[in-house]
């Protein structure tokens, strides 16, 4: 089971990454509660307290509680139900409470232990998304290591006490469970169970990711089995008709997973995208904080779309050093800054134009930078402020550095050291490094 899920290069990084997760969870406790003097994680702390609490006095009361939604009216919960304000119907904080209050009956509610709890199915996922890069780009186990393990703003806001942490944790899971089952046709039906189920819950919690992660994943599956067809006219006349299916799935999953949906419904995302970005700017500015403007939107699915580059460029890139206004800020300056020197980098030394083919013309590529670009101009558009922004936009930052690496190492090739060009020749004839 150890091999399954590890080998002699990974294993290493095992220890070392759940260890920065545990730190994390832990600090991000202590940045809310001792610098932002409170927040989500907080709150979702102090609802659970009342689970609790219900289940003291009785046991009937609180498993109502951690069994119900949220919204109904019963008699029975009603003097904890009002003290809530997060109880209501379909609300995806009430559910990430009941989580906390389900661990919170394994330790007597205590915040640390949960945090930890919520760091280590973090982890889980996150481990199994780096499993699945090694498998794509084996040779990489190093730099693939720090794209998705050792990222600080992703160990951090994704590890605590917060929706990110389970969220980033499921999207690891969704797309380890896209490469075993549709790409290598392995344990078909525990990774379409265990897909299902956390697509599930993204679905439930923050449906936005799944929406940017599915056409993209869709488009890949079906570029990877494409590419496996032996005769290239066969090949080039099942292409379009594989992403004809993707293109049909994607429509799909994104017109009905939303519909009805007050936040993400198609019909009136424009206007709800509308609504917060202006709120989260207003609020940042009353507050003295780290807020930034891509301009005035108008409300329609068009107005955005005339923000997508801004979007992009400010998830991927900013804050830029001048822009820093508090320590936590600097964290998320720093890594944007190393994006944007790396992309650079790779652009220079290949060709804009090598690197854009090489992008297109493999899969892993292509999943990775268009989920991280359709998610990066999502958050950027709504966030409008850094702080709000270094949160929501962890689940591509993995994707986004992952894609680099592999790029990097497809399009620039390593250079031979004197040492190897020795060792590989002796006494005249090439012997292996």
């Amino acid at each position: 089971m150890r091999d399954k899920f590890s080998n002699a290069y990974t294993r290493r990084y095992f220890i070392p990454a759940l260890t920065l997760k545990f730190i994390g969870g832990i600090a991000l406790g202590l940045i809310y509660e001792y610098y932002y003097g409170g927040g989500d994680t907080t709150g979702y702390w102090r609802h659970a307290s009342y689970i609790q609490n219900a289940f003291h006095d009785s046991f009937q009361a609180g498993l109502k509680l951690m069994l119900t939604s949220g919204g109904a009216y019963d008699p029975q919960t009603a003097k904890y139900t009002t003290a809530m304000y997060w109880y209501q119907p379909g609300s995806s904080e009430y559910l990430i409470v009941r989580i906390t209050a389900f661990f919170g009956l394994f330790c007597g509610n205590t915040y640390t232990v949960i945090a930890l709890f919520f760091a280590f199915i973090s982890f889980s996922g996150v481990w199994a998304m780096y499993l699945t890069f090694i498998k794509i780009r084996p040779q990489l186990y190093k730099e693939l290591a720090t794209a998705t393990l050792f990222v600080p703003s992703v160990f951090f806001w994704g590890s605590g006490l917060m929706k990110d942490s389970l969220c980033i944790g499921a999207l690891g899971w969704v797309f380890y469970c896209f490469y075993k089952g549709a790409i290598q046709k392995r344990s078909i039906l525990f990774c379409a169970v265990m897909g299902f189920f956390f697509a599930y819950f993204i679905v439930l919690v923050k449906v936005y990711i799944l929406l940017c992660f599915l056409p993209a994943a869709l488009l890949w599956v079906f570029n990877e089995n494409s590419s496996r067809i032996k005769s290239p006219l066969l090949r080039i006349i099942a292409k379009p008709f594989f992403l004809s299916i993707g293109a049909g799935l994607a429509f799909f999953a994104a017109t009905n997973l939303t519909k009805g949906d007050d936040r993400y419904d198609v019909e009136v995302i424009g206007q709800r995208s509308k609504i917060v970005s202006e709120y989260l700017y207003e609020t940042s500015v009353r507050q003295n904080g780290s807020a930034y403007t891509l301009g005035e939107q108008d409300g329609t699915l068009g107005g955005m779309m005339k923000l997508v580059p801004q979007a992009i460029v400010v998830s991927l890139y900013r804050p830029f050093l001048w822009e820093v206004k508090n320590p936590v800020m600097l964290l998320s300056a720093v890594e944007a800054l190393v994006f944007l020197i790396f992309t650079l980098r790779i652009i220079i030394r290949s060709g804009f134009f090598k690197t854009m083919s090489l992008i297109i013309s493999t899969p892993s590529l292509t999943l990775c930078f268009l989920f991280a670009l359709a998610f990066s101009a999502t958050v950027g558009i709504v966030s409008n402020n850094f702080g709000t922004l270094v949160r929501y936009k962890i689940p591509m930052m993995p994707f986004y550095l992952a894609g680099l690496y592999i790029t990097q190492s497809m399009s620039v090739p390593r250079r031979q050291t004197a040492a190897t060009a020795q060792r590989q020749q002796a006494g005249g004839r090439l012997v292996p490094a």
